[in-house]
């Protein structure tokens, strides 16, 4: 077997996914400084077992990425983990702080449209308020525009003196795709009730 084929036995296939995550990396605010004056910041993205990283911007403190990352997603309960970097050549780079983002919001968000149609744009699907249990800088909109459904986040980084991150959330399913319409939200705003089903048979 090659080395392909032994990769490609982890690979999700299509009909594994429910769709794809746009993060898009705008920009950091006042990040951390981390060389003499300056830092050479870079962004990591993990979402389930997918890692994904912006490139460096040399020299600058309030660099501005705009940066599209896409991952697949498969489990609708998953968490974004995110950290930033200064790249260094003849060291490891140093940590910049980092964040957790809880998706299922965002994607409840989502299944909350599904078949809602002719929405004004601007819309705001859901309004989250920064919180211990977030790292939300201010408050966050899940907005409906031109039939798609979009989430900005100002995210104040954890474990650093300074520093913010400006990103967007964008989701994508294609035809292939498993959807949303199938998966169980867990939370507080979808409590998992014991139900009972009765399956009729037609003859």
């Amino acid at each position: 077997m090659t080395e392909f084929e032994k990769k490609s036995l982890f690979l999700p296939t299509m009909s594994d996914i429910l769709g794809f995550l746009k993060v898009i990396v705008e920009r950091g605010i006042n990040l951390a400084i981390r060389d003499a004056i300056t830092s050479d910041p870079y962004v990591v993205i993990h979402i389930g077992q997918e890692k994904l990283k912006t490139h460096v911007i040399k020299r600058n403190c309030n660099p501005v990425w705009n940066e599209v990352l896409i991952f697949s997603i498969k489990d609708p309960n998953v968490s974004l983990n995110l950290a930033v970097y200064d790249k260094d050549t003849f060291s490891l780079d140093d940590q910049m702080g980092m964040a957790e983002i809880d998706l299922k919001p965002y994607i409840a968000a989502l299944k909350m449209a599904k078949g809602l149609h002719n929405l004004p744009n601007s819309c705001a699907l859901k309004r989250i308020q920064p919180s211990q249990n977030n790292c939300l800088a201010n408050e966050s909109s899940i907005i409906w525009e031109n039939g798609k459904i979009t989430q900005d986040m100002r995210i104040k980084l954890k474990n650093v003196e300074c520093g913010e991150l400006l990103i967007k959330l964008d989701w994508n399913e294609t035809p292939n795709c498993k959807g949303l319409e199938s998966e169980v939200m867990h939370g507080p705003w979808n409590p998992i009730k014991p139900q009972t089903q009765h399956t009729r048979r037609h003859h």
